[in-house]
């Protein structure tokens, strides 16, 4: 091959490469921000593109993620006078790269003071147990000042979080002991009260078990006294029995005269030391008595 054509193969290949190193692809989730001759020319979104050689230039490269940023503790003090390290996370996205890119220098570092400073003046504003108690609360103004004093460098900030809240050696020391006295406290009225469910359970079982024995005896009253009436009433109900068969049994007043003579002497029984008799039976009895004593006087021999 002569050696004009080797160099126009190569030249060929020089302009190839050339051409090829001003294609650019921009990924996903970027955006790149392109100068022309110094000035903004425009931001290329996902996709190829191609910039026009010696003429113009990528910028700046921009995430669109969402990002996270630590920052080292800061020092603050409270309403009542109290030091102490607080560190926080700040959660954001760019959302405009024009902005973010020429809007502030160092974006990073003005978010971070901008952070600090903010913090400050909330803390400022409480004392150290509202401070130790309203991470919440702190969480979302400091959120919503930095979101709007971020605004016009295209950022958004989503969520700002602290991190550690670190007080001084001696308020931990004191707040240890006043935890330990809480957790004694609470162990001790925890302890009363086991004792006075346990009185009352026991009182409850002595108070349900003299209702046992209350109700126990009067089921038995009631049952010895259903067995008396029952008793009482199988005698009267033989007695009805009796005076039923000796009415079938048609009697004469003799007969009638010496059963009531019966009745009388039972009715005594030994106990009475005087029994009034009606003159119906007195006769009656009379005649009762000689016959008897016929029947039992000795006979004389003949």
């Amino acid at each position: 091959m002569p050696l004009f054509g080797i160099i126009w193969v190569v030249l060929a290949i020089l302009l190839i490469a050339f051409l090829a190193s001003n294609i650019v692809i921009v990924p996903q989730a970027k955006a790149y921000i392109i100068e022309r001759l110094g000035a903004y020319q425009g931001t290329w979104g996902t996709g190829l593109h191609m910039k026009i050689p010696l003429f113009e230039r990528v910028a700046r490269r921009v995430t669109m993620k969402e990002q996270v940023v630590d920052f080292p503790p800061q020092p603050v003090i409270t309403k009542d006078n109290v030091t102490m390290q607080i560190d926080t996370i700040v959660y954001f996205q760019i959302t405009d790269p024009k902005l973010f890119t020429y809007g502030i220098e160092n974006p990073m570092s003005a978010i971070e003071n901008l952070t600090a400073t903010t913090l400050r003046n909330i803390i400022g504003d409480l004392e150290l147990d509202q401070t130790l108690t309203s991470r919440d609360i702190i969480n979302t103004k400091m959120r919503a000042i930095l979101d709007e004093a971020t605004d016009p460098w295209g950022i958004k900030v989503n969520r700002v979080e602290l991190k550690n809240i670190i007080p001084p050696a001696a308020i931990q020391e004191s707040m240890e002991k006043q935890m330990k006295a809480e957790r004694e406290r609470r162990e001790a009225i925890l302890v009363a009260e086991g004792k006075k469910q346990s009185a009352i359970l026991v009182a409850e079982g002595e108070k349900e078990s003299v209702v046992l024995r209350a109700e126990a005896t009067r089921l038995a009253k009631i049952k010895e006294a259903e067995g008396e009436a029952e008793a009482m009433l199988t005698v009267q109900k033989a007695l009805a029995d009796s005076l039923k068969m000796l009415n079938d049994a048609s009697p004469n007043s003799e007969v009638i005269k010496i059963k009531a003579l019966e009745a009388f002497a039972k009715a005594a029984d030994g106990k009475a030391t005087k029994i009034i008799i009606p003159s119906e039976i007195q006769s009656l009895a009379g005649l009762a008595t000689s016959f008897k004593e016929v029947l039992t006087e000795p006979k004389n021999p003949q």
